[in-house]
């Protein structure tokens, strides 16, 4: 069942569904954003997404997901291929440039919601692949 639900986030993910992900999440979603801040609650959530439409156009591709045997924690392995559409203040100038980037998530899931999103790349290599020599 769980695994379903992360299945259905990520299928909503690839169709660029940000209401179809958010309705997957309890109100009180822990997000960690990778090499960031703890962000909570599906309202942060929905900025984040907003945000990252704007500056990436990403697609997730060679999904595996794994559970625990009791049904709440999570694992998902990945490939993210996108494109940098829009400078993400902090980072380089975006020139619609393509990455590929091997990266994971973890997820806790109660009561049929998902109530935590950790996600994991290696910003090194997107920072190579994007044009800043690291």
């Amino acid at each position: 069942m769980s695994i379903d639900l992360l299945k259905q986030y990520y299928r909503a993910f690839n169709d660029g569904d940000s209401e179809g992900m958010l309705a997957l999440l309890a109100d009180g979603v822990v997000h960690d954003i990778n090499q960031g801040e703890r962000e909570v609650g599906r309202v942060q959530f929905a900025k984040f997404l907003k945000h990252m439409e704007e500056c990436y156009s990403e697609q997730i591709i060679h999904l595996a997901l794994m559970g625990d045997d009791s049904g709440t924690r999570f694992a998902a392995e990945f490939t993210v291929v996108g494109r940098y559409l829009k400078a993400d203040p902090g980072f380089p100038a975006a020139r619609g440039q393509s990455y590929r980037l091997p990266a994971g998530a973890f997820f806790e899931i109660e009561g049929g919601q998902i109530t935590r999103v950790t996600t994991y790349y290696n910003l090194k290599d997107w920072l190579k692949q994007v044009g800043e020599v690291t």
